[in-house]
């Protein structure tokens, strides 16, 4: 295959079904794209009933484009990630892998148009964000849970309202944000840096006001995050955590343990929100997102200098920060539920206490004059109390 017919192949798994967020190549299973969270298969013609591992290898060779520094990766780690751009289509996240002696590779789609708050449907968080002047903001969650989509329309309200140089290091670029009022220079790992570490490093000496770091994978970069934020700084970055509490606990896990105290007094210091995110599936098709959000308040302060103790949790001073933005998963699943954007069952499903939750909907049916509960048709046997009376007068 030469690359007008990769092109064609990827450019019919694109169109072939609404919502396409990914395209998966892997052996011995056929073209598939997951639209709406679910992976489905692609018919074209002529028909690929299972790609074999020559097909495969082909693909990832194209969409590295003789790239050594990729190929090299690849032979090295077992996975590179790169950038490709379908003309007149859209443009992708590729990540090329081994597995079993093959190859696999799944492409993100990207968006070209910049998301906003307003568009994404964020919480009013996330515009009290832009006002922060130093610190750190973290985004947590899953892969593909959303995260890089939140912070590029967290950015574009700070472009639209601040005249300040931002610098990003990301892998690869996928929003192009435009200069509006702010002035970006956007760096990509491979091709502008070799490592989100260095490339921290560097961005220290290029007078940015924001940095954003695509990921905070090790303990070098968040040394040099903390050292970023502590110095006037703000520092926008994601984590890989479940939730908003489990991001403080993954940095302080970055460290020695003797540095613990040292830690957690920087991060009490520069800490100005974590957000978790989640997509959950869409009533009508489609996905939403909720969120936990913590924010830095006394309360939140003394927890992440303390930790967290019996009685004493994230989960604790979220359910009741909500004057100061804080909501926790749970709470954010029952807002979307009262608004009909999801269904009952996937709130319990994803909700982090489930009893909580279902207390909460609970509550909602019977405002609504609902039924709480499946259980009909029960009646006082007024025969069996009268046998088991009259026994025991005898």
């Amino acid at each position: 295959m030469r690359k007008p017919e990769i092109d064609d192949l990827l450019g019919a798994m694109l169109d072939s079904h609404d919502n396409v967020s990914d395209l998966n190549l892997t052996v011995d299973r056929p073209l598939q794209v997951e639209a709406a969270g679910e992976l489905v298969a692609v018919p074209v013609d002529p028909p690929i009933e299972t790609l074999t591992p020559f097909q495969t290898e082909i693909f990832a060779l194209n969409l590295m484009n003789g790239d050594r520094r990729l190929t090299e990766h690849l032979i090295k780690s077992g996975s590179c990630d790169t950038a490709y751009y379908l003309p007149g289509k859209a443009r992708f996240r590729v990540n090329i892998f081994t597995q079993r002696g093959n190859y696999s590779m799944v492409l993100r789609k990207l968006e070209t148009n910049i998301p906003t708050v307003e568009s994404l449907k964020l919480p009013e968080a996330f515009k009290k964000m832009p006002g922060e002047k130093n610190g750190l903001i973290l985004l947590t969650g899953a892969t593909g849970s959303g995260k890089t989509t939140s912070l590029a329309a967290l950015l574009n309200e700070i472009n639209a309202t601040k005249a300040v140089h931002i610098v990003t290091l990301e892998d690869p670029v996928e929003y192009v944000h435009p200069n509006v009022k702010a002035t970006f220079n956007q760096r990509e790992l491979g091709l502008d840096y070799d490592n989100f570490a260095n490339g921290l490093r560097a961005a220290l000496r290029q007078a940015p006001k924001i940095i954003l770091v695509g990921e905070m994978r090790d303990r070098e970069t968040a040394e040099l995050a903390l050292k970023a934020s502590e110095t006037g700084h703000l520092v926008l970055s994601t984590l890989h955590t479940v939730n908003a509490g489990q991001a403080i606990n993954r940095i302080v896990g970055m460290f020695d343990q003797d540095e613990e105290k040292q830690t957690r007094q920087r991060l009490a210091d520069t800490i100005r929100w974590v957000v978790g995110q989640r997509l959950v599936p869409k009533i009508g098709g489609g996905r939403w997102a909720v969120h936990d959000i913590l924010s830095n308040t006394i309360r939140s302060n003394e927890l992440i200098l303390m930790g967290e103790q019996e009685g004493k949790t994230y989960y604790d001073i979220q359910e009741v920060g909500e004057p100061f933005g804080m909501m926790t998963f749970d709470q954010s699943l029952l807002k979307s539920y009262q608004e009909g954007l999801i269904t009952e069952e996937t709130a319990v499903a994803y909700s982090t206490r489930k009893a909580i939750v279902q207390r909460g909907i609970d509550t909602m049916k019977q405002q609504r004059g609902e039924k709480t509960s499946d259980v009909s048709g029960l009646r006082l046997d007024a025969e069996y109390n009268r046998s088991v009376f009259g026994a025991r007068k005898k």
